[in-house]
């Protein structure tokens, strides 16, 4: 689900009506949590770019929607704390692959160039 395109509403202030529904948690920050989570988890393995990227995707469509609900919407900090899982399993995934290049071109490195002939060939 996403939002119309354009400006957002602006976040209603003063007291609230009697009618109005109560605050309530935000599913999108469960789910930025859940899959910043499984980033930083699987950071390390390359596995954990895709639901880290999903996860700062899913965060943007929640803060836009928490803005947009004027304090109705809830779970900011989870959402803050799964912005941060999701960038340190990007992070990790990042320094897995430096690492996998750099072994890489030292065994690389180490090989010998050229064929490798027997010591009676000329």
């Amino acid at each position: 689900m996403t939002t119309a395109p354009g400006p957002a509403p602006v976040a209603q202030h003063g007291p609230r009506h009697p009618l109005d529904p109560e605050p309530t948690r935000s599913t999108k920050a469960r789910a930025v949590f859940a899959l910043g989570l499984i980033g930083a988890l699987t950071g390390l393995f390359v596995g954990g770019v895709v639901p880290s990227t999903i996860a700062l995707q899913l965060a943007r469509q929640a803060r836009r929607e928490a803005y947009a609900s004027g304090g109705f919407l809830t779970g900011g900090e989870r959402l803050r704390r799964g912005e941060r899982l999701a960038w340190t399993g990007l992070v990790l995934a990042a320094v897995a692959v430096v690492a996998a290049v750099v072994i890489g071109v030292v065994r690389l490195a180490d090989a010998p160039f050229g064929h490798d002939y027997a010591p009676n060939v000329d």
